[in-house]
């Protein structure tokens, strides 16, 4: 009786679908960085791509103003690059668990940041990139992505400085 247990319980495993980490394959760059190469998505894993995120404000009573009075907030109640790319990263891992996705499952992000009027009208990658390290390669998330960041002209309202689109596989 356990030899036929045995027997189908590996016949089982070889049939059942393939587990999440087999799914995904993070390709590392060489030597490795603080993001991928590339990211190889199987077949069987689910993706889910989320809109591009913006800031929210950094005091969380002014992110339920109405439309109107939001309009009136500036640049400084969003804060600088680093802590709007934190908020817009926080605003990924909540729509990241109401589908039933985690921040380790994010494969690719593409990062649009603005010219800080602070700097000239250059971007702050290094802001942008010490936001990033808050969420990936950390202790409770050591994966990292595959990421594009540009400069762009302008975002959505005058007082973004980065807005990150994600893809997520499991």
């Amino acid at each position: 009786m356990s030899r036929a247990l045995t027997t189908i319980a590996i016949a089982l495993s070889l049939t059942a679908p393939a587990s999440a980490q087999t799914n995904v394959v993070r390709h590392a760059n060489t030597p490795p960085g603080l993001i991928l190469q590339g990211v190889t998505v199987m077949p069987g894993a689910t993706t889910l791509f989320l809109s591009g995120m913006l800031a929210s404000p950094v005091d969380p009573a002014k992110a339920k103003l109405p439309p109107a009075q939001m309009a009136a907030l500036t640049m400084a109640d969003f804060g600088d690059t680093k802590t709007q790319t934190i908020s817009a990263l926080a605003k990924i891992k909540a729509s990241l668990a109401a589908h039933g996705f985690a921040m380790s499952d994010v494969i690719k992000l593409t990062v649009f940041v603005a010219g800080d009027p602070k700097l000239g009208g250059k971007m702050d990658f290094a802001g942008m990139n010490d936001g990033f390290k808050t969420a990936f390669g950390t202790a409770e998330n050591p994966a990292t992505v595959a990421r594009s960041t540009v400069q762009v002209a302008a975002l959505a309202g005058p007082n973004f400085l980065v807005e990150i689109e994600a893809t997520a596989a499991k």
